[in-house]
């Protein structure tokens, strides 16, 4: 095999693509379909709670068109990180949408299930043997983060999925990946540079956002040689640039020239990219650096309390003039009439005035009209609501000097003005986990289904 073509219909499976653009892909005979389906961008959540960020009637939207077309060509779809988080819940969701699918459409497959779920006495016996370390700026990981955590995942490499297409898997349902590997896979497992593969998947596992303009919601293709490989997008409105792939190459990495993943880490330093007819992409150059030893990310995340948010309004200059003065005496206020309550936490997001960056806000003169997002945090949903209405009727009702109007000085857009928001989430697992064996904590699990 001299080249092998990776078909990548949109950025997050449930984000959608055009039916033109999908079968453009197929028309050029892919050997795989390939889609990462999931992320820790929408935060800590969704890991947390075993939730989908991701919609079932979107989801199930896209995948009937993915197995319907692998199914008829004989080729294998791999789904990265299912469900959204890559926990067993995530991947039994996503399970049983494609049980669905296959029913509908009177067919049945081979699927392959590989759950990336890390059993807590498993870890808790890692980290006493002194294998688990911090990953970035974080603290080392205690018993405690373990015990408290509801889900923890670990990012599984090409290993499982290569072992999954071995045992000849038609339909790849994978747990928390290292997103490039889902499209990697088939072609490390043919021979193809490991190097290439990886960079490759890293461009393909966010489809048409690498294009010009770029598209989360867009197909992209990728074809591996001997020493490069080529995008191209599938859309004559889009069109893949050298700049545009070499930012791609930049996304979501702490360093220009290097990109760390399980068992090694991919060198850019003699990448190039070379603008191709047809808006096309060809790169080469990228190296393979194995690690001293194999590392899989750990992610997990504990329950924090509970949220309750009031969304309001501001258009008086002179209370503008003096938000930052009312906003703490509002929450002085609080405190002094609850000071039985001291496990709580109460924000206000200034939108307008440095609500997106902060402090880091390098320019902070403000609008002349706000939006506050009122937010209480606390250990019953009872005491976020109590809190977030106590914050937001003395708002509406605060005396500051120089106001004219005592009818209120908030503007709200609902009603109720309060929303109870649920349970809240942190990231209680940013880890490192070394490992014998990349294959030891990921199953391979086959089964027929459909029909």
């Amino acid at each position: 095999m001299t080249e092998l073509r990776v078909l990548s219909p949109t950025a997050i499976l449930g984000y959608g693509f055009p039916l033109a653009s999908f079968q453009a892909g197929l028309e050029r005979n892919p050997h795989v379909i390939a889609v990462d389906a999931g992320s820790t961008d929408p935060g800590p959540y969704y890991l947390g709670s075993g939730e989908s960020f991701t919609q079932r009637s979107a989801v199930k939207r896209d995948l009937r068109y993915m197995i319907d077309a692998a199914l008829q060509r004989k080729i294998p779809l791999i789904i990265g990180t299912a469900g959204g988080s890559g926990a067993k819940p995530h991947v039994d969701w996503n399970l049983a949408i494609i049980e669905e699918i296959l029913v509908e459409l009177k067919k049945e497959a081979q699927i392959a299930v590989i759950y990336s779920d890390i059993d807590r006495d498993i870890l808790l016996q890692e980290l006493k043997n002194g294998r688990v370390k911090p990953l970035g700026p974080v603290a080392e990981l205690t018993e405690e983060d373990i015990l408290a955590s509801t889900n923890i995942v670990a990012q599984m490499g090409l290993e499982p999925i290569m072992e999954a297409i071995e045992k000849g898997a038609e339909i790849i349902v994978s747990g928390r990946a290292y997103d490039p590997t889902v499209f990697a896979a088939l072609p490390v497992l043919k021979g193809f540079d490991m190097a290439l593969a990886l960079h490759m998947g890293k461009i393909l596992e966010c489809a048409a956002i690498a294009a010009n303009p770029g598209s989360g919601s867009d197909c992209l293709m990728g074809t591996i040689g001997a020493d490069s490989f080529i995008l191209e997008t599938l859309n004559s409105e889009r069109e893949c640039t050298r700049l545009s792939v070499a930012a791609h190459t930049l996304y979501e990495k702490s360093d220009p020239y290097s990109l760390p993943g399980p068992g090694g880490t991919l060198d850019l330093h003699g990448t190039t990219f070379e603008q191709l007819p047809g808006g096309r992409v060809r790169v080469a150059g990228t190296k393979f650096v194995p690690t001293d030893g194999y590392f899989l990310k750990l992610e997990g995340a504990s329950l924090l309390g509970y949220r309750t948010i009031s969304i309001a309004g501001v258009r008086d200059p002179i209370m503008i003039s003096q938000i930052d003065e009312i906003i703490e005496r509002v929450k002085d206020r609080v405190a002094d009439n609850f000071q039985d309550l001291k496990d709580y936490q109460l924000h206000v997001h200034c939108y307008g005035k440095n609500g997106v960056m902060g402090e880091l806000e390098p320019h902070p003169a403000p609008g002349h009209e706000l939006g506050l997002v009122i937010e209480a945090v606390a250990p019953t949903q009872e005491i976020a609501d109590t809190i977030c209405s106590f914050a937001r009727s003395t708002m509406l009702h605060y005396g500051y000097p120089g106001r004219k109007a005592t009818a209120g000085n908030l503007a709200f857009p609902y009603s109720p003005s309060d929303v109870s928001a649920g349970a809240v989430y942190k990231f209680s697992i940013y880890h490192l986990l070394q490992v014998d064996d990349p294959k030891s904590l990921f199953p391979v699990k086959m089964g027929r289904s459909g029909l």
